[in-house]
């Protein structure tokens, strides 16, 4: 028996060594000055974990080589980075960003003619409703966007051919939509997303352009008003909501 325990050590430590996680870390700091930035968000595209840097601009996050890091931060330019053998093997890197350069245009102000007085100014206050069409017999409802003919038809057309119009987007991406799921568990990916309108990290991670995603959301029902103002983590959700509507109809 004692033979074999050498063997045995060593097949576990292979096993152990095998269930090890790579961890990259790193410095974030502005390329101008090289001052650390805090709060940059940091999300493995490839793996779909995501962190943001401390105070010092440090930050750790689980990467194997060849993975590719997205960093973006409010006022600077968003990069990707791959990670590479050497930067596993010697540790701490650090990784610069440049400002974005911002033209200062003409602001209108639209006054809404408050009188002061709640009853009145809550009648002047413009209310942008978006109505949700249901169906008995059906568990998803479908956004019309108004009360005109045009929505309930819009509603009604989507039962006739609901997956179709996104097959060519939904169909040629299987793997980048499978990770929708991933998206929605990560705490730091949700929080980034949270906090975002303008799709960049969505683009990214799914690897899809901002008029993609647009046609997405139109022919999965979504408002006009609701692909405009919606933050990415609701945008995110929409499209896994539609995208599993898709793999049930696939199916069927």
């Amino acid at each position: 028996m004692k033979i074999y325990l050498p063997l045995l050590f060593f097949l576990l430590t292979d096993i152990l060594s095998a269930q090890e996680v790579d961890i990259v870390a790193g410095t974030v700091m502005n390329a101008a000055n090289d001052k650390p930035i805090e709060n940059v968000h940091i999300v493995n595209l490839n793996q779909v974990k995501g962190s943001t840097t401390g105070e010092e601009g440090e930050f750790k996050l689980q990467a194997t080589v060849n993975d590719t890091l997205y960093f973006s931060y409010l006022g600077f330019r968003s990069i990707r980075v791959r990670v590479t053998n050497d930067w596993l093997k010697y540790g701490n890197v650090k990784v610069k960003m440049t400002e974005l350069g911002f033209d200062l245009e003409e602001v209108t102000v639209t006054s809404n003619n408050l009188t002061g007085y709640l009853e009145i100014d809550a009648k002047n206050i413009p209310i942008y409703d978006n109505y949700r069409y249901s169906i008995s017999g059906l568990n998803s409802g479908y956004e019309g966007g108004d009360k005109s003919p045009n929505a309930v038809t819009k509603a009604l057309r989507s039962l006739s051919n609901p997956a179709d119009l996104v097959y060519n987007i939904f169909g040629a991406r299987p793997k980048q939509m499978r990770k929708l799921r991933e998206m929605k568990k990560d705490e730091d990916i949700k929080d980034l997303l949270r906090n975002k309108f303008d799709r960049e990290t969505l683009m990214a991670l799914l690897q899809v352009n901002r008029a993609e995603i647009d046609e997405i959301l139109n022919n999965c029902n979504y408002s006009e008003d609701f692909m405009r103002t919606a933050n990415d983590l609701q945008i995110l959700n929409a499209i896994n909501g539609c995208y599993e509507e898709y793999k049930v109809l696939q199916k069927n």
